[in-house]
């Protein structure tokens, strides 16, 4: 987008409104989703489908009870995953909050502060040091060194003269220019990185497990449904009665309650998270954390501080480091607030090198031109020249000793910017020596990233910079392995640079590239980053995590934004993430066990015994008992794993298999006690199964939330507050005869008891188990 030029006049405020309305505001826009759109969607996914079409049958066979149920399951499970991730929402748009910007504008032939989103391409801007630059601008009179490290990943400013564009969302650092707006909104630099991000999405692999667990357990119990439906059409048993029954051993099979206790924790631990400074953006994310494997480190800003300081001190003999940064000192000027100035005043301060009696005659900042600074003082009596800048450019202006070139190469192999300092009278001018400038890591970086390591999760640096200076860094805070060239990652297959621990010279498309290939070859990737060129690849990660002072667009496209600076915190979401990981594996096995239990139970109990062991109504009513206690496992105490978790299917169903079997048994034998040897009716047989199966439902919850003994740990507080007024609760119903046949108070003590009993036997049955199953 161009203009034509307004350079010296500026824009009429009619004007303006014309291409306000051709091109828009300066803003990159946000898609937000009606919240109503967002509801309905909870009743879309492979669970509530089923439901639904259960829901639809039950009422059409006019079995209300049993549908009002379904809908109730429906109704709670997609209100509480709504209102969760409604709140998470409500927090990200709280941090999205971003103070107005106001830029100075040549209007109407006047100089006026107006909204930066109001900008319009030909507009006439005035920037000055600390400003951001608000739309992408053509200088035209005086120059401006910025910061374009959140747009380019460079850590180095850049000089931008007369001619020459600033790009919107670089910061001046140095100096006064006036421009002309060329591109406003998304046709900015920053915004056609922002319209990539619309391109990017991290897979669901929740919805992924959700499916393939469903479809695990409907298999089998289409295969019993089966069973059940030619044994009722040889018994002559009418279809109105098999039918609602066979609807019921479906709906037990399926996890209603996963989406919303997966909501739940996550949201449990973005609150854990956001007491440690960690806003969570996209709940999904916590859960993901837990099994991610690669982590894609952006360097600038990120492993570094993004402040450039004085790394080393070459001082030329007879000249000591003192005197080099001492004189290095004289030729710099705080007020011009450069980077290299600010470094080099911070370092001569730190070692008291900052002389009070000295002069200063005549000052003459870095001129890109030239490539130096110069300065005259008075020092004890005596005119001084000093000069700073460019090794070549200074050793051209001076006599006597030169500076040895392999000093020079060493520095910059290290990824230092290296500056020569010379000082004597104004004709003879002698090297006072190197001085060597870097960007260096954050003092945590290292052992945040040693701490990711012990956890299982490879660490990769991502950078803009060159080889050099990324290898440097990397081996500073102990990323050990091959470096990727810069055009390694443009090349048609990367997947062979994969193995690298490096990736040097990258632009914004490489880095998405490369999450795009981490994921592609089978890895759970998360990216870290704090500028607009890591947004693209923040929002394709499953786990994108802004830093702190991150870009707008960076802390919108990520899952997890840092408000504290480092990376220390990305540990902790690691943990919380399998800490939550160590939550729904809980459920998903306490589902398994039940759904094994009770499908074989209904179906195998008509086989054999020729009657329903249990009606529907009591099944339904066992799924609304068992979902609130397994929900409360989303706030039950946990430890974390030490390597990346995986869901396991085919062996959490093995270790199902094995203790749903050993209920199963327990529960039959309960069914003929109870008819052969007290004499109950089918009525009061029922009562009796529907009460051992809430008591061994309760008792599986204990045993699987513990690879070990069950009482190696001690649960939360809600699981224990839960579990009991589920067994009170289903025992005072037995007991009254509500909704069921009364038995007496006795037999369900005795029947408690029973199940207590064995759980203890069992659980040493489970600890065998799973020693043998690797169920992470």
């Amino acid at each position: 987008m161009t203009a034509n030029s307004s350079a010296n006049v500026g824009l009429s405020t009619a004007q303006a409104r014309e291409r306000i309305a051709q091109y828009g505001v300066n803003a990159v826009p946000e898609e937000r989703p009606r919240p109503f759109l967002l509801l309905l969607r909870k009743f879309w996914s492979p669970v509530p489908w089923m439901l639904e079409v259960t829901l639809v049958i039950e009422l059409a066979l006019g079995k209300v009870t049993q549908g009002m149920i379904i809908a109730g399951l429906l109704v709670l499970n997609a209100l509480l995953s709504f209102l969760q991730e409604g709140r998470a929402s409500s927090a990200l748009a709280l941090l999205r909050q971003r103070l107005a910007i106001q830029v100075r504008v040549l209007r109407d032939g006047q100089w006026q502060l107006i909204l930066a989103e109001n900008l319009v391409p030909g507009d006439v801007v005035r920037v000055r040091v600390g400003d951001f630059v608000p739309a992408d601008l053509r200088l035209y009179e005086g120059q401006v060194l910025v910061d374009q490290s959140s747009l380019t990943g460079e850590s180095m400013p850049k000089e931008v003269e007369p001619g020459q564009q600033a790009f919107a969302g670089s910061i001046v650092r140095r100096g006064e220019a006036t421009g002309e707006v060329t591109a406003t909104g998304l046709h900015t630099f920053f915004g056609k990185t922002a319209s990539l991000i619309k391109t990017a999405a991290a897979p669901s692999h929740l919805e992924t497990l959700i499916f393939t667990i469903v479809r695990y357990l409907v298999v089998i119990d289409l295969f019993l449904v089966a069973a059940i439906l030619v044994y009722a059409l040889v018994g002559g048993i009418p279809l109105f009665e098999i039918v609602p029954f066979a609807l019921i051993l479906l709906v037990a099979s399926v996890p209603v309650a996963l989406p919303a206790t997966s909501t739940l924790a996550s949201a449990l631990g973005s609150l854990e998270l956001a007491k440690r400074g960690v806003l969570v953006t996209r709940l999904s994310a916590v859960e993901e954390a837990a099994a991610m494997d690669v982590l894609c480190c952006d360097k600038t800003g990120t492993i570094t501080s993004n402040l450039l300081c004085v790394s080393d001190l070459q001082a030329i003999p007879p000249h000591s480091q003192e005197d080099l940064l001492r004189l290095a000192a004289l030729a710099c000027e705080e007020s011009t607030q450069d980077p290299i100035d600010l470094a080099i005043l911070s370092a001569a301060r730190q070692r008291d090198l900052i002389a009070p009696s000295t002069e200063r005659i005549q000052f003459h900042p870095f001129d890109p031109s030239t490539k130096r600074s110069e300065a005259v003082v008075v020092q004890d009596g005596n005119t001084l020249h000093v000069i700073k800048g460019a090794p070549a450019i200074v050793e051209a202006l001076t006599i006597g000793k030169h500076i040895p070139g392999e000093d020079v190469d060493q520095l910059a192999s290290q990824g230092c910017r290296v500056l020569a300092v010379a000082s004597g009278s104004a004709g003879e001018l002698h090297l006072v020596g190197l001085i060597a400038l870097k960007d260096p890591p954050r003092e945590d970086s290292q052992t945040v990233l040693q701490g990711l390591a012990a956890l299982g999760v490879r660490v990769v640096m991502v950078t803009g910079d060159g080889p050099a200076t990324a290898q440097a860094i990397a081996s500073q805070v102990g990323i050990n392995g091959g470096i990727c060239p810069p055009d390694g990652l443009r090349a048609a297959d990367i997947s062979a640079h994969l193995t690298c621990s490096v990736f040097a010279g990258v632009f914004p498309e490489d880095k998405y590239r490369l999450v795009e290939a981490f994921q592609q070859a089978g890895y759970i990737v998360g990216m870290t980053g704090d500028g607009v060129n890591d947004a693209p690849a923040l929002k394709q990660a499953e786990v994108g995590i802004a830093v702190a002072n991150a870009a707008d667009v960076a802390k919108a496209a990520a899952a997890l934004v840092l408000t504290q600076p480092g990376l220390s915190d990305v540990v902790a979401a690691v943990e919380t993430g399998r800490r939550i990981h160590r939550r729904m594996l809980t459920y998903l096995l306490n589902k398994m066990i039940k759904t094994f239990q009770i499908a074989l139970l209904l179906s195998l109990g008509l086989l054999i015994t020729g009657v329903f062991v249990t009606t529907p109504r009591m099944v339904l009513l066992l799924l609304f008992v068992n979902d609130f206690v397994t929900m409360s496992l989303s706030a039950d105490r946990v430890t974390f794993s030490r390597t990346p978790d995986r869901w396991r299917i085919p062996q959490l169903m093995s270790g199902a298999a094995v203790i749903a079997s050993a209920w199963l048994l327990l529960t039959f034998a309960v069914f003929f006690v109870g008819r052969d040897t007290f004499g109950f009716d089918l009525a009061h047989l029922q009562t009796l199964v529907f009460l051992a199966l809430v008591f061994t439902g309760q008792a599986t919850v204990y045993l699987v939330r513990e690879r070990n003994h069950f009482w190696s740990s001690q649960p939360g507080h809600w699981l224990l507050l839960t579990s009991a007024g589920a067994v009170l609760v289903a025992s005072l119903l037995a007991g009254l005869g509500i909704l069921m046949a009364p038995i007496s108070p006795s037999l369900v003590i005795g029947l408690f008891l029973l199940v207590l009993s064995c759980a203890v036997l069992l659980d040493f049955v489970k600890v065998w188990v799973f020693q043998r199953v690797d169920l992470r």
